[in-house]
């Protein structure tokens, strides 16, 4: 049984009476690259380098007051998915918790308010998990949707994440107890 006592104890208001942590987690905290950058990258800066030479010959032609106010969004944007984006997803991580209980997958997470996602394990369908060489990787719990192949494991705005514990180390185990419970059902 792998518990952190931290966990353990930001958790304890979200526990029933009778409910037993039997693991603990939380993704690696830092600037995280997943596979789908190598495609996001190259496009979120081409995005803001067009947006910025667009800001910049609206400045410097003097064009009129609406071509900058119509291109302040898009730079918004551009910084966002170019830079912003990696910050945001490492302030989420580091809030971000995982739990195995009896009874449970809980997902403790949030960037300005944090939210519990609770999935009942006797219910849960279509488990998967990606190992990598050092032992951690990721759980999914249900399908990925096939139209964000490319975007899986990236949160963007708009586009609802399939619940999951994401680079956890020794991921084996923790999908180990999790089958194991759904067998004790």
């Amino acid at each position: 049984m792998m518990i952190d006592l931290a966990i353990q104890n930001e958790l304890r208001a979200e526990l029933g009476n009778n409910e037993v942590l039997l693991w603990t987690g939380r993704p690696p905290v830092g600037i995280h690259f997943i596979l789908s950058d190598l495609f996001l990258i190259p496009v979120s800066l081409l995005w803001f380098g067009f947006v910025i030479v667009w800001e910049l010959i609206v400045l410097v032609k003097g064009a009129p007051f609406f071509f900058l106010m119509w291109g302040l969004p898009f730079l918004l944007m551009g910084f966002y998915i170019s830079i912003g984006r990696f910050f945001v997803d490492s302030y989420k991580r580091r809030n971000t918790i995982y739990a195995i209980t009896h009874d449970r997958i809980l997902i403790k997470t949030g960037f300005f308010s944090r939210k519990v996602k609770s999935l009942n394990i006797k219910k849960l369908s279509n488990i998967t998990f990606k190992i990598k060489k050092n032992g951690s990787g990721t759980i999914v719990f249900g399908r990925e949707n096939g139209r964000y192949i490319r975007l899986q494991g990236a949160d963007w705005p708009g586009r609802k994440q399939t619940p999951r514990f994401e680079s956890i180390p020794d991921v084996k185990k923790a999908y180990d107890i999790i089958i194991e419970n759904q067998r004790n059902k």
